[in-house]
């Protein structure tokens, strides 16, 4: 401990501690112009000087550390001298109306404390203003130079938008582009905003009198990483939103979708009346007759037919507490396991593949283990685009020198930053990461103590792997053997060795299985189980993990348990016996449906028909049903087409509970505003549905921590995740009792079933979706930026500036072999459909391979989506569909 003196009062500190730190942890604070707690020291403003005893001259702050026996003052005559005749050289060109416009700013608080108001000499000057961007709103008259926004910039985003031009007193800061802002490299994330102390970077919300007048910590409701937020609310509507500081997932830093895509909240296309649809038509409904009418209809139905002719959607953007509330609805209310969620389509087989070698079906580490690994392995995400604040993170990592091996058939962001890029074959991933593992064990630089200890099954795989020499799969994957040996290297060796992987492993006929490869190579190196290391699904939405680990999977209950190893302990806690037939996903209720056996189905905040590969299928499948419910917050392409009641619901900002992000970390969310006209949360509105089907005593909650309680006494691994512990910050299951400190690493002694794990020796078997004459491209789909998934938040948001349609991404050979323009819109058909979109004409995509989003219905890529599934869990084939492109000259225009 460090001994140290301030303003005559005593203190003891830890070592490696900075002056400015231990001032502000006992309040007594020095002010500061160029420092930001995210950002390195940087000792350039000078206004946090002190002057500490010994030393001839003040010393800063910000950038020196504390050492035992020191005696500091912070605020002398000769120090606050000083600190005025600073603030005086930098108010000088300065101009007035800012400190009126907005006061709370810390250079114009500054300026007030000291009493500069006088200072202030500069002109404001419109040739200064750049108003290009949507978002954010740029002023450099009221620059001073603090160097703030360059800094975070480069430091926590790597964007390295904002520029620093000529020198001394000619020094003007200036993007990238040297243009308009909006033509710079800037991803929107806003965190020069955050960080500038006074108004020449500010978002546009703010610019207005009507400031927030409150403000709530809630979680982001895009992607799975858990990025924590403050939410800046005023007359019942969101203004602002801006970064939780001390957030342990996103400490301090969003991404332009969490801090700026909220207006889908206001938008004019919210449906806020229950409706009911009458001879083709929606009409408005109470909520007692939209209540009646559900429970009414979904009585008879299964009175008819039996309960297993009736499916539950449960919700990625529900919280954990409307998704346990929707599987024990349909299996307590209706009697039947056919409950699923949009884990489905993306991160089934990761659950199911880590489950089988792990025991547990999720993340093994925590991100905080980005900052700890020597080598990090990304296959088949796209983080800077699809988890922005993890990709900054591994973005900075890799600026730092950690190598990074990235395994896609793109050159997406992070490939221009590692040390290896494998631009293997769509398709190709089982056979690739096989040619790792061969090559591992062929040099020996698997972890022999490891496998000794931990492992299971060694002599058959070593056996198994030696025919998948690099030298053999080169060819298949179109990956230089030597390539693929490097990283092989790479991986066993620079250790500990950190891998993340996304839909592009998943999402395949052999998804399960790639995800299998994967954690062989974690096995066989010893990268698991410790800091820095183990295997990391990025899953995509923000509850996505929590609503199947509630139970929305029709094989499994709350906790991921089997319904045979859990039905004692939950007939205990509901009162009543499990159904106990085997139910159906969600692929197979369409099957079912087409079949004429399901009759209907209930979506929670998902939307269907858009979301499915292959949609000409789902299309005739909900032709087939008597009842489709939709409960959402706009009129979704499944309402629109085939919706025979609509149940309006209240968004995340609207409600309280819990969501679960892909660490195992479970956050709070707060309700900020009221749901606007009759909306409600998820979790009330299946309670009065149940309660209308005689089942309310199965539902008697009256909050969502109500809710949570009951989470808790059926899920061990979740007990001691109370909602008074979330108050302080989230927890990381598992976490059994409320003194657990929650669990950062899975692994570290034994595997969830057993001491030892097994490697699994995985065959290659290829996708029978191929390319021929008719269809010579492989189309790849995929997420962008600026949208997200279905379009349905996003787009009704100013992020279509940035992005206003799905476009097809092209290399440069082949647009200049078919004729075609940057831009030009084309007609792409498979062998189940077609879209037509405009071109992105990009060296990012390889000859003969196409990359397209998704998030646009005027688009509805998912028509041309294949009906192949991963032959485990039956997840859609997104990955692979061979296509064609034709030229298409009609003037409607697709978005």
């Amino acid at each position: 401990m460090l001994r140290v003196t301030i303003n005559d009062q005593a203190y003891e500190f830890d070592e490696d501690v900075t002056i400015l730190h231990a001032l502000r942890t006992v309040g007594a604070d020095a002010p500061t112009l160029c420092h930001d707690e995210r950002l390195k020291p940087y000792g350039g403003c000078r206004l946090c000087i002190v002057q500490v005893h010994g030393h001839a001259r003040p010393v800063t702050a910000c950038d020196t550390c504390l050492a035992d026996g020191m005696v500091i003052n912070t605020h002398t005559p000769e120090i606050e001298t000083l600190r005025r005749t600073l603030l005086k050289l930098i108010a000088h060109r300065y101009p007035a109306d800012p400190l009126r416009q907005s006061p709370d700013k810390e250079f114009h608080r500054l300026i007030r404390t000291y009493g500069l108001e006088g200072e202030l000499r500069g002109a404001a000057d419109t040739a200064l203003i750049d108003d290009s961007h949507p978002y954010i709103h740029v002023d450099m008259s009221q620059c001073i130079d603090c160097y703030r926004c360059i800094r975070i910039c480069e430091e926590v985003q790597g964007q390295f938008v904002w520029q620093a031009w000529n020198r001394g007193d000619a020094t003007r800061i200036r993007p990238d582009s040297r243009a308009t802002f909006r033509e710079s490299s800037c991803v929107g994330c806003g965190a020069c905003v955050d960080t500038c102390p006074t108004g020449a970077l500010e978002d546009k919300s703010l610019l207005t009198p009507d400031k927030p007048a409150a403000w709530t910590r809630t979680t982001c409701p895009y992607c799975g990483t858990g990025c924590e937020m403050e939410v800046g609310t005023r007359n019942e509507r969101i203004i602002a939103v801006k970064p939780v500081l001390d957030a342990p997932v996103s400490k301090g830093h969003l991404c332009v979708k969490g801090r700026y895509a909220y207006d889908f909240v206001h938008a004019d296309d919210r449906i806020t009346t229950p409706m009911i649809r009458d001879n083709g038509a929606w009409k408005n409904a109470s909520w007692q007759e939209a209540i009646a009418y559900t429970a009414e209809r979904l009585q008879t139905i299964a009175t008819r037919h039996d309960p297993d002719s009736i499916g539950i959607l449960g919700s990625a953007r529900a919280t954990n507490e409307e998704n346990y509330l929707a599987q024990k609805f349909a299996r307590m209310a209706l009697g039947t396991n056919n409950v699923d969620c949009c884990a489905r389509v993306c991160h089934t087989p990761t659950a199911a593949a880590m489950k089988l070698m792990l025991g547990t079906g999720a993340s093994t580490n925590s991100f905080d283990d980005i900052e700890q690994a020597h080598t990090i392995l990304i296959c088949g995400a796209n983080p800077t685009e699809n988890h922005p604040v993890v990709g900054a993170r591994i973005k900075q990592a890799a600026l730092r020198g950690v190598p990074l091996i990235v395994i896609d058939p793109r050159r997406i962001e992070l490939a221009d930053y590692a040390a290896l890029h494998m631009a293997l074959r769509p398709g190709t991933n089982v056979p690739l990461l096989n040619a790792m593992a061969c090559a591992i064990v062929e040099e020996q630089l698997h972890d022999e103590v490891f496998l000794r200890e931990r492992i299971s099954g060694w002599p058959q795989f070593e056996e198994f792997i030696k025919q998948w020499t690099p030298e053999h799969t080169a060819v298949l994957c179109g990956v230089d053997a030597n390539l693929i040996r490097q990283a092989a290297r790479l991986y066993a060796t620079n250790k500990p060795a950190m891998s993340f992987h996304g839909l592009g492993i998943t999402e395949h006929t052999q998804g399960t299985e790639g995800v299998m490869c994967l954690v062989n190579l974690a096995l066989l190196t010893g990268n698991i189980g410790k800091r820095g290391a183990g295997i990391n699904p990025l899953r995509g939405q923000n509850n996505v993990q929590g609503a199947a680990h509630m139970g929305c999977d029709p094989g499994t209950l709350t906790g991921g348990i089997s319904i045979k190893d859990g039905q004692s302990l939950f007939e205990k806690i509901w009162g009543a016996p499990l159904p106990v037939a085997a139910g159906l996903n969600l692929l197979q209720m369409m099957d079912a449906a087409a079949q004429g056996k399901l009759k209907a189905l209930w979506a929670i905040g998902y939307d269907v028909l858009l979301t499915n590969a292959d949609a000409h299928t789902t299309r005739q499948a909900m032709k087939s049903m008597e009842l489709v419910i939709i409960q959402d917050m706009f009129l979704t392409e499944t309402a629109k087409s085939f919706g025979s009641v609509f149940l309006p619901a209240a968004s995340s900002f609207e409600k309280d509970g819990t969501f679960m992000n892909a660490e195992r970390r479970i956050q709070r969310i707060r309700k900020a505003i009221p749901p606007p006209g009759q909306a409600k949360p998820d979790w009330e509105i299946i309670c009065d549905i149940a309660r209308a089907m005689g089942k309310g005593e199965f539902f008697e909650f009256q909050s969502a921590e109500d809710i949570w309680n009951e989470v808790r006494a059926v899920w061990a691994a979740g007990n001691g995740i109370s909602y008074r512990r979330l108050e302080h910050g989230g927890l990381q299951w598992p976490c059994p009792t409320e003194n657990h400190p929650g669990t950062q690493i899975m692994h570290t002694e034994s595997f969830a079933l057993d001491k030892q794990a097994a490697l699994r020796r995985i065959d290659y078997r290829p996708t029978a979706e191929k390319v021929n004459e008719d269809f010579p491209f492989l189309l790849v789909t995929g997420r962008t930026l600026y949208q997200f998934n279905a379009g349905t938040m996003t787009l009704r948001t100013k992020n279509i500036v940035l992005r206003p349609c799905d476009v097809l991404d092209i290399s440069p050979a082949d647009a200049e072999r078919l004729g075609l323009k940057n831009g030009e819109r084309v007609k792409i058909t498979s062998r189940y459909g077609d879209a037509e979109l405009p071109i992105n004409i990009t060296p990012a995509v390889k000859k003969g391979e196409l990359f397209a989003t998704f998030h646009t219905p005027q688009v509805f890529l998912n028509n041309v989506t294949s009906a192949y599934r991963d032959r485990h869990v039956k997840t859609p084939e997104y990955k692979i569909t061979a296509v064609r492109i034709e030229k298409t000259h009609e003037e409607k225009k697709p978005c």
